[in-house]
């Protein structure tokens, strides 16, 4: 088995298939699937992800391979597969599938070194050699002296280890730890200690009971003695000092007090009895768990994974970026302690290549992480749940574009587990599926304590306004802020501000100020008082006089955080606020500390916009104000409605979720709308049927498929010209069912300079468009490659814009 099939980093159609190499001697039987190589490519070394071993090849002439990247597989087999059928899937090419799985360090610059593990006696004798002056030594000098076999096999009995050692990306961490050189001296080298060496003695006595080496730290924690001490026992050569690397712990700081299962209600009862057969029986099946807000979801989840951790199988944990809140962290790690890796992009690129190498290592058995988690290098899958599995943010929006809940349900099929998917307002296709029991619906309609739902009052801000009202804050929002401080109970106010940003205008003429590459409005920035253009980073400063018409009377128009801010001190100036927006959540950890502050009770109000929506649970909030409802309902999407109602039903589930009853205000200038009136009722039922009506009619998904063709170009000419073809090209494959709609320009029809048309295919069955949407990519491929063209295809779109 000497030939391996490799498939090389370049993205291209041409490349897009695995290419032979021969295996050299030295390396037969090193290389394995899964395995990244460097090969000659052309006059280049490029790295290459082994996706196949065989005897022979039917190439005649082969070029050798240059060396493995890696000692042990990074993608196990079944990543391997998946990687084919992502590629399949999203339309994107296989390279860009086995990038999208690994943790970032092993995608940048990289640098290899070997450590050792083991204490240097233990070591094989060629390898001693190796590490007599050092703990760690580059690849290149270790491939000098000793075979690549002889390394493996090290590493595969733990002696030594790989690693990657990325430039600017990712350092090892590394902490000073002290131990004994000789501990037959011990006793008398504490004999021969001055009387008055009293902290030195206790020091050595410690050691004669530690084998190995001790952080410093915890010598000088546990013996309450200064550093000094130690250093004047290595200087007498009594004790040494070493480094060792410990893993980035983002948690080490906190304390996670541990909990035991709850007993469970009975409707968690009832929905827990089918997982746990699924789970016992191994067989594949997708749950639908439908729960009101604070209905005790996460324990069905935490006692789920706890069957499955006593069958020693693995499970996986998704859930939305934003509610990866330090409470849910404190959740998993409570219940199942050092067995849990979180990976999320709060963490430095080494954290989270720290976390995935105890999932690779097999050192935990649960990850707890935001979207690519779907793809943690586990190999004996029990179980995987999606909370809130409705998030919009579970779609990767750039290739490979996948859906995490579809990459779930196949990896799922592989380990014949179930998937749980939990949501208190289910996307509708999700709900559709389970209606049909394609998905089994699992229902928990009530709050865990039997509270009630908050009451919810919806205000029509047009009525405040005939009245004179121009705050803000509707009146009755005010009274019940001021009561609630009386009280010292707490609040939430939620803005919603997507599609919705401060705009500088001009109230003589209405001239908006645009970004001059986009077309699109520029938005303020108090902090910086600058507008900026959120699609390509544009900043200019705010005219004094208006470029249209030479007015003075230029102001900025809509709500920012800062100015709800601004405006709740003039109102309430006795209330403590803590605002959370991305401003004051950039630095690490800020997040965690604002919300650490709210809960010990140092505030009042606590404003903010998507990122205080979900998974906050805290008992003091009596109050949930909502302070522009309908912003989202007028943006060009077909799921606006549904995302609005999500939101609202979200953000009412922060209130009363404990012994004090809750009350939620939404403020808006549409409340005639279905989705804001029933989100007031928290009544999906209703809402899933009404929305369903008018998904029918208008044939949207969950009733069709759609797919959304993207094309851009710096001469609008020939984007439009592009899209023309396409639409054509792409109409006349398909069956007279499916419905092309296009050419048209996009919502924003230009960003950073290059034109943007679409075409939108909405379709039930059509087995010819896989094949049709490839042809296109594979026709424009030249043109995208020098011409400037970009051509993208999203099968699943979440954003239309």
């Amino acid at each position: 088995m000497n030939v391996a099939s490799v498939i090389v980093d370049v993205p291209a159609k041409q490349t897009d298939k695995p290419f032979d190499y021969l295996i050299p001697e030295h390396l037969i039987e090193i290389i394995k699937p899964g395995m990244r190589v460097i090969v000659p490519f052309g006059p280049r070394k490029i790295q290459g992800f082994v996706v196949g071993i065989k005897a022979e090849s039917d190439f005649k002439s082969l070029k050798e391979l240059i060396e493995p990247m890696d000692l042990n597989p990074i993608l196990n087999k079944e990543l391997l597969s998946l990687g084919d059928w992502l590629s399949n899937h999203t339309l994107s090419y296989k390279i860009s599938a086995y990038q999208a799985m690994l943790p970032a360090a092993l995608k940048a610059k990289y640098e290899k070194k070997l450590k050792r593990i083991d204490a240097i006696e233990e070591l094989d004798p060629s390898i001693k050699l190796l590490f007599s002056d050092s703990d760690s030594i580059t690849w290149e000098e270790a491939i000098a002296h000793v075979s690549i076999r002889t390394l493996q096999r090290a590493v595969s009995e733990s002696s030594i280890e790989l690693i990657y050692e990325v430039k600017e990306r990712v350092k090892k961490k590394k902490l000073k730890a002290i131990y004994c050189p000789d501990r037959a001296q011990l006793e008398n080298w504490k004999k021969s200690l001055p009387a008055n060496a009293a902290k030195q003695k206790e020091v050595l006595s410690y050691f004669l009971k530690q084998e190995g080496p001790v952080f410093q730290k915890e010598v000088e924690d546990i013996l309450e003695v200064s550093s000094a001490v130690i250093k004047g026992l290595v200087k007498k050569e009594m004790l040494s000092e070493t480094y060792l690397e410990v893993y980035r712990d983002p948690f080490a700081e906190r304390q996670f007090s541990s909990t035991v299962p709850l007993s469970l209600t009975e409707e968690q009862h009832n929905a827990i009895i089918p997982i746990w057969n699924s789970v016992e029986q191994h067989e594949h099946e997708v749950f639908l768990l439908y729960g009101v807000t604070g209905s005790g979801k996460t324990e069905v989840y935490l006692q789920s994974i706890q069957r499955v951790l006593e069958q020693g199988r693995e499970a996986i944990v998704l859930v939305p970026e934003i509610s990866l809140t330090p409470q849910m962290v404190t959740r998993f790690k409570g219940r199942f302690g050092d067995k849990v890796a979180v990976l999320h992009s709060g963490l430095s690129a080494g954290e989270k290549y720290d976390e995935w190498r105890k999932i690779q290592r097999k050192e935990v058995s649960v990850a707890v992480g935001a979207r690519s988690a779907i793809f943690a290098p586990f190999e004996n899958l029990g179980i995987i749940i999606i909370d809130e599995e409705h998030e919009t943010s579970y779609k990767q929006e750039e290739n490979p574009r996948y859906h995490a809940r579809d990459v779930a349900i196949e990896r799922a099929k592989t380990y014949r587990c179930p998937v749980v998917l939990g949501s208190a307002t289910p996307a509708l296709e999700t709900f559709a599926r389970a209606q049909k029991d394609v998905y089994k619906l699992l229902k928990l309609p009530k709050r865990m304590n039997n509270q009630a739902l908050p009451a919810v009052t919806i205000i029509d801000m047009r009525e405040e306004l005939r009245e004179g009202n121009r705050s803000m804050f509707s009146r009755v929002l005010l009274d019940q802020l001021k009561e609630r401080i009386e009280k010292k109970e707490q609040t939430v106010l939620f803005l919603n501000k997507r599609g919705h940003s401060s705009f500088v205008m001009c109230r003589d003429c209405g001239y908006v100020i645009n970004c001059p590459n986009c077309d699109i409005s520029l938005t303020y920035h108090q902090y910086s008082r600058q507008m900026k253009c959120h699609y390509c980073g544009h900043e200019d400063h705010v005219p004094s006089v208006c470029p249209e018409c030479q007015s003075e009377h230029i102001r900025y128009f809509g709500t920012g955080t800062q100015k709800v801010e601004e405006e709740l001190v003039k109102v309430l100036p006795e209330a403590r606020v803590i605002r959370m927006d991305v401003d004051t959540t950039s630095r690490k950890g800020a997040h965690e500390k604002l919300l650490n502050q709210f809960q010990e009770g140092q505030a009042d109000i606590l404003l903010g916009t998507q990122m205080i929506a979900k998974g906050l649970d805290f008992p003091n909030i009596t109050l949930v104000g909502v302070l522009s409802a309908d912003t989202m309902l007028h943006l060009p999407d077909f799921r606006s409605s549904e995302k609005t109602f999500q939101l609202l039903t979200q953000v009412s589930g922060r209130a009363g979720r404990h012994q004090l009853e809750g009350e939620v205000i939404i403020q808006t200038y549409t409340p005639e709308h279905y989705s804001v009136e029933l989100a007031g009722t928290q009544d999906y039922d209703l809402f899933y049927d009404k929305e369903m009506m008018i998904r029918k009619i208008h044939k949207y998904p969950p009733f069709y498929y759609i797919s959304l063709i993207t094309v851009s170009h710096e001469q609008l000419m020939k984007a439009v010209a592009v899209t023309e073809k396409i639409t054509g090209w792409v109409r006349a494959k398909l069956s007279d069912e499916a419905v092309v709609l296009g050419p048209v320009a996009s919502p924003i029809p230009r960003i950073n300079n290059r034109y943007r048309y679409q075409c939108l295919v909405k379709y039930k069955r059509e087995p010819q468009l896989n094949g049709a949407l490839k042809t296109v990519l594979d026709q424009y491929q030249q043109e995208i490659a020098t011409g400037g063209l970009q051509i993208s295809i999203d099968v699943n779109p979440y954003i239309l814009m």
